[in-house]
């Protein structure tokens, strides 16, 4: 195997409490090739966004460390962008000028009209050419988080981080943006590594999903190979055999090997559902 882009090893975090130090990361070991599409998913308190952070640069391991492309994560660069559940956007500013602040940072002494060039480029990719004059307060939400992704892409980061980037939205325009995103990612090849809760949305976007144990101390658990052929379409994965089979297998680590309290009503209806479908399948 080819020397990974992203290595994660022996990754610790900790932090102090009036009682002592709180363990919520040990032993984390991940190693991410260049152009995967990770998940992480698990638990609230499992560590997921602690991990994101820890890759972005904006804490420090106390143990461990991270390294990308060869070089270890000191704090924050533009080698990591990462997109937030809440788009971020400067409300002063227009969508085409907050992505335009985005591609200034790597102009590097590029000429006006090669900046212009760019900033068009990542706002047709997104499909948002329409809106270059509008402020973010007369857009929609799923618009937002459209710029949002245009902004963090127009850096040419060598890792996407993204910290449940369609939580915040309506389940029409979520599965809209999921699609936006696989075509973003087979044009640009970028490597994500992407937080989510959402199980489809996961084996839907993935290629491997990481899924971490209940914290404190949490750690990877289990590691899942998503081995669904690209270009995916979600309507033709529904009765797709292997995709239930995946399914199944995040939905049992979450409510079977990890869980700690009892499922809730709804958790319940979905594994049953899932059970069900991968019966029928199998």
């Amino acid at each position: 195997m080819s020397k990974p882009l992203l290595d994660l090893t022996q990754l610790g975090m900790s932090f102090p409490t009036p009682n002592g130090d709180f363990v919520a990361l040990k032993n984390v070991n991940l190693r991410i090739q260049e152009g995967e599409f990770i998940s992480l998913i698990g638990h609230s308190g499992c560590g997921k966004s602690t991990v994101l952070n820890l890759v972005a640069g904006l804490h420090l391991p106390t143990s461990g460390g991270v390294i990308v492309d060869g070089r270890e994560v000191a704090g924050p660069g533009p080698d990591r962008a990462v997109v937030f559940q809440n788009h971020s956007l400067l409300p002063w500013l227009t969508v085409y000028q907050n992505v335009e602040l985005a591609v200034k940072q790597v102009a590097k002494g590029q000429h006006k009209a090669w900046i212009r060039e760019q900033v068009n480029h990542y706002l047709e990719l997104i499909q948002m050419s329409h809106a270059a004059d509008k402020k973010p307060d007369e857009i929609s939400g799923g618009m937002k988080q459209r710029v949002g992704i245009a902004r963090a892409l127009a850096l040419q980061p060598k890792v996407l981080l993204m910290d449940e980037p369609f939580g915040a939205l309506d389940a029409l325009t979520r599965a809209r943006l999921q699609d936006s995103l696989m075509e973003i990612q087979a044009e640009l090849n970028n490597t994500v590594i992407m937080i989510t809760h959402d199980v489809d949305e996961a084996v839907l976007l993935s290629d491997k999903i990481v899924m971490m144990t209940n914290g404190p101390a949490a750690t990877v658990g289990e590691v899942l190979d998503i081995n669904l052929p690209r270009p995916r379409n979600r309507v033709a994965l529904a009765d797709n055999p292997e995709y239930q089979k995946c399914r199944q297998a995040v939905l049992r680590f979450l409510y079977e090997k990890q869980s700690h309290t009892e499922p809730s009503t709804k958790d319940k209806k979905e594994t049953q559902i899932a059970s069900i479908a991968t019966a029928k399948t199998a």
